[in-house]
């Protein structure tokens, strides 16, 4: 793992997987800073509604005020990181090959990932998060608890989309890339780190894809 991570992270700020990067980091927070700000009232209304019907704390007037005001902002920021992730997903497929020549080059690009299920993936996958991330809200504001529940939603947005983008190119072996899937879980959680870092947020997404790249293609 630590030969994967170290490739892992030179590729990341190599200039062609930063100019991929900043071109879909900076266009989704572009996009969201826009719509937030015109949508703004209804949308801070509609977080305050559903913070005041929480079981137990969503009567509590400090929760209702600054619950409000966080949620609002980290719902905000979830949106963002769930574009950049279904940008990625649909627009990486040459960066990787490019990166597997670079690295691999006896290694044959054998598929592609479908569109539609790779959009499909990336839906479920960001329809699960938000569920629990609205679900468990309260759970957010517990020190350490809080940040560790993120860090494993974060990875729910990585895992699968991941492991199905990068796994069509290089794998038609079912039970071959069912092993590999197995290590998914920690690269997801180690590329949803950089969630917490603010602009490196929005290498997470690639930085998954890249670190199981290497997963898949290093031992070959």
């Amino acid at each position: 793992m630590q030969k994967v991570l170290r490739k892992s992270l030179n590729d990341i700020f190599s200039p062609m997987v930063l100019k991929f990067v900043l071109q879909i980091g900076f266009g989704s927070i572009a996009l969201w800073v826009v719509l937030l700000s015109v949508f703004w009232d209804s949308y801070s209304a509609f977080i305050s509604s559903y913070i005041a019907q929480i079981p137990f704390v969503g009567g509590w007037e400090w929760f209702q005020s600054t619950g409000s005001f966080v949620t609002a902002l980290l719902l905000g920021y979830m949106m963002i990181i769930i574009t950049i992730s279904l940008l990625t997903s649909l627009l990486s497929e040459p960066l990787l090959i490019k990166l597997a020549k670079q690295h691999y080059p006896d290694a044959p690009v054998v598929g592609s990932a479908s569109v539609s299920f790779s959009i499909l993936l990336t839906l479920k996958a960001s329809a699960i998060f938000l569920a629990l991330f609205l679900i468990t809200i309260p759970l957010l504001f517990v020190p350490i608890v809080g940040q560790v529940w993120m860090l494993w939603l974060w990875s729910i947005l990585i895992k699968e989309p991941t492991a199905y983008d990068v796994g069509s190119l290089f794998i038609t072996d079912k039970t071959l890339l069912k092993e590999k899937r197995k290590k998914s879980r920690i690269i997801s959680v180690i590329a949803s780190l950089f969630n917490y870092i603010p602009i490196l947020n929005i290498f997470a997404a690639l930085f998954g894809q890249i670190l199981f790249l290497h997963h898949i293609l290093g031992k070959r």
